[in-house]
């Protein structure tokens, strides 16, 4: 869909550098009651990667396989589905239609609906508030933002610099998420939640031989141990080779070549590891971080370095740019790679632009009156593997190294009646890190089917620093998991006066 915006217009209020989820929300949260205008610039699909290949896909990949996995745990349907597997077609099919074919129409018309306008092209900084657009219909074109630049350039997959792995053409996270073909053998590189989910679907889906190689000791080395320890094996359990405390040395591959996103990208991959042992498989898949897509939007031009993560303050600006003008938002600044906290960040840009712009004080606005540093304390993530792990706020480790006087305390989820019920074999564990001097909870680990639905109240108690006393008072329901934070509760009360 083409955006109908005047082609002479050359000036708005707000320009937004990068249509992702965060500079939708930027431009919405800084236009919809300020009368302010504004414009997303971007050249390649409105909604960004989040939408069409990331979160949206592979949840959509990673559903079917969850729920057949605990329908084989529930008795008087396990046995309807004895020697069933997924049906792989159907599957892609529901992936296509989630991101809408690659297509960004609905994108396009729900912005031009809510009066924000969409330039197509390539935009990069061209000096104090001024965005020179290399138009993907030809030509270029200069806009100028009468009151703030919003950065919303996201990341892409780091590749790192091993020798052969450029040549190699490996599947990226797009690859893995838009595939059209299920390789026979896949090699991925990385431990952290890509890694980790991309393993969980592409087994499900039917690769046959599937090894993780990963530098650190255990999986998702940023949640506490306990939850990559029981990821890992669920995984291993399900046939899935797992080489912890290696890395690869060297790649090589057969007529490497550009097939297009989500088929081999051309024959045999050979990666050779560290201990001089190699893996062959069909496909290599990076999940080795990300980086992000500074190092062609023309910071140089207002003074700032032309790579790496743009540091912000509470309200977003840009810190190494004087005049409140420029801000950034989701990955590229740095401050948490998620899509909610990209939006979230999104939504105090915008109200501190639009308070700025009308001659209000920040901390007036609703998002920004207390500044980013809130939302960031409760950091909430949820890892869709099997088993789920869902966290907020401070690890142990975290707390620990931020100088807090830490407590801990831990249940295991499957002695729940609400865990029970869902399956005999429940799998789980919850840990809560407390500030001894506040009393107040800074972090919480769930892991176990459904914990996803256990992690808003985690937040909400971290962000809104609940004591344990109030806390007493919020009563679980019941059969259910939620029932797991009276049962920690009680357990540290027991830990503290035995």
């Amino acid at each position: 869909m083409t955006a109908s915006v005047d082609p002479d217009r050359s000036e708005w209020d707000v320009i937004v550098l990068g249509g992702a989820a965060a500079g939708e929300n930027a431009a919405q949260y800084a236009t919809q009651f300020s009368g302010l205008d504004a414009v997303l610039v971007e050249a390649e699909l409105l909604g960004g990667e989040c939408s069409y290949w990331a979160c949206m896909p592979s949840k959509v990949l990673l559903r079917p396989a969850d729920v057949l996995e605990n329908a084989e745990h529930v008795p008087g349907v396990s046995s309807l589905l004895t020697g069933h597997q997924l049906d792989v077609p159907a599957v892609l099919a529901r992936r296509d239609t989630v991101v809408n074919g690659l297509d960004d129409s609905s994108q396009i018309g729900w912005a031009l609906g809510v009066g924000i306008d969409v330039v197509r092209g390539y935009g990069r900084l061209d000096g104090e508030r001024s965005v020179a657009v290399e138009m993907t219909a030809g030509g270029t074109r200069v806009l100028t933002a009468r009151h703030a630049v919003v950065i919303d350039t996201g990341s892409c997959t780091a590749v790192p610099s091993i020798p052969g792995m450029r040549e190699a053409r490996p599947w990226t996270s797009r690859d893995v998420t838009n595939l059209h073909e299920v390789p026979r053998r896949v090699v991925v590189l990385g431990g952290g939640v890509v890694a980790c989910e991309a393993a969980t679907w592409l087994r499900a889906l039917g690769v046959a031989e599937l090894s993780v190689v990963y530098r650190r000791t255990e999986l998702l080395p940023r949640e506490e141990p306990f939850a990559g320890r029981m990821v890992g094996d669920r995984l291993r359990d399900a046939g899935v080779r797992l080489l912890p405390g290696r890395s690869i040395t060297k790649v090589g591959r057969d007529d490497p070549r550009d097939t297009g996103v989500g088929l081999p990208h051309g024959g045999e991959v050979t990666a050779w590891l560290d201990d001089g042992s190699t893996l062959v498989g069909d496909e290599l898949v990076l999940a080795t971080g990300r980086t992000p897509n500074t190092q062609d939007i023309g910071l140089s031009s207002v003074g700032c370095s032309d790579d790496g993560f743009l540091e912000v303050d509470d309200e977003q600006a840009v810190q190494a740019v004087s005049g409140h003008w420029l801000y950034a938002v989701g990955d590229v600044c740095g401050r948490a790679l998620l899509t909610h906290m990209g939006k979230y960040q999104a939504r105090v840009a915008g109200e501190v632009i639009a308070a700025r712009a009308t001659g209000r004080p920040t901390a007036g606005a609703q998002s920004g009156a207390r500044g980013a540093a809130d939302g960031h304390r409760g950091n909430p993530q949820v890892t869709f593997t099997d088993p789920e792990v869902g966290s907020a706020g401070m690890t142990e480790w975290q707390a620990r190294t931020a100088g807090l006087d830490v407590a801990t305390v831990e249940y295991d989820m499957a002695a729940l009646a609400g865990t029970y019920v869902m399956r005999e074999d429940y799998l789980g564990r919850a840990k809560l890190v407390i500030d001894r001097v506040s009393d107040t909870v800074v972090g919480a680990t769930f892991v176990g089917s459904g914990v996803a639905d256990l992690v808003h109240s985690a937040t909400t108690a971290i962000v809104a620093r609940v004591p344990l006393s109030v806390l007493w008072h919020v009563v679980p329901s019941y059969p259910t998991a939620s029932e797991v934070w009276l049962r920690l509760l009680e357990t540290y009360r027991t830990q503290r006066y035995a």
